[in-house]
């Protein structure tokens, strides 16, 4: 049985929130948790909310066992981004994309 969490529209980087999503792929829940708790990362903060949100799925389901749940899949896609303007010199402007990310974490039983 598989338990699912995601978040929308989060104001990080997808390619920020992937470093940290690597390194958990493929953990036990209670070792996820451990490492995204004492990593000095923005995304490793919002990484634990989701698999928090994951975990608290699957507990409301009676047929899953909690403690056998290892993470599954992490993937993380681009959001929408917003798209801003810097002033450059000579009259010029210069883009700048406001990335943001969907975040997508799958649990199951070992």
């Amino acid at each position: 049985m598989e338990a699912k969490a995601r978040a929308r529209q989060i104001r990080i980087s997808p390619q920020k929130a992937r470093l940290v999503a690597d390194l958990v792929r493929g953990k036990s829940v209670e070792s996820a948790l451990n490492t995204l708790r004492f990593m000095p990362k923005k995304g490793a903060r919002i990484l634990r909310k989701v698999l928090e949100s994951a975990l608290a799925n699957a507990s409301q389901n009676e047929a899953i066992d909690v403690d056998t749940l290892y993470v599954k899949t992490i993937f993380i896609d681009g959001g929408p981004m917003l798209k801003r303007i810097m002033p450059r010199a000579q009259g010029r402007a210069s883009r700048i994309l406001k990335r943001s990310s969907h975040i997508t974490v799958v649990l199951d039983e070992q």
